[in-house]
């Protein structure tokens, strides 16, 4: 009985552990935002293209980093590099790319809400994400609620 009891506890805390971590949290988004400014300013032409390409531990299930010039243009990003960043809206429609600009602030990092589908959906959901300005860089790491 122990021991099947012990079996169900322990299979129980894998599964809850496996789900708890299907998406990136608030917690691991602004570490990443954290390590991705170091890299910045270290040495800011690798560290967008580590960003854009995911390699370094800059890609984490649904967290990757991504910065935008001081022109509004995607420096780094999976998919846009070359787009604009300042004038990317919501699916509801909030200016998010001119609310990033507006909140990023060097040496602090602030917070922009908005509508998002998560990775492989159509549905759009809360998502948070971090900014901050890096060298002459605005960049930011997003989460899901």
């Amino acid at each position: 009985m122990r021991k099947t009891l012990l079996v169900m506890l322990c299979t129980a805390g894998i599964h809850l552990t496996a789900q708890a971590g299907e998406f990136g949290t608030a917690e691991e988004a602004k570490a990443m935002l954290e390590r991705a400014v170091a890299a910045v300013k270290a040495d800011k032409a690798s560290a967008l293209e580590k960003f854009t390409k995911g390699e370094d531990g800059f890609k984490d299930r649904d967290l990757y980093p991504y910065c935008g010039g001081p022109d509004g243009t995607f420096t780094a990003h999976p998919t846009l590099v070359g787009k604009s960043l300042k004038d990317l809206k919501d699916k509801a429609g909030k200016a998010l790319g001119e609310e990033i600009y507006a909140k990023a602030e060097a040496g602090k990092i602030g917070e922009v809400a908005y509508m998002w589908p998560r990775p492989g959906t159509d549905t759009p959901v809360e998502k948070i994400t971090f900014v901050t300005k890096a060298d002459d860089q605005v960049c930011a790491v997003g989460y899901y609620k």
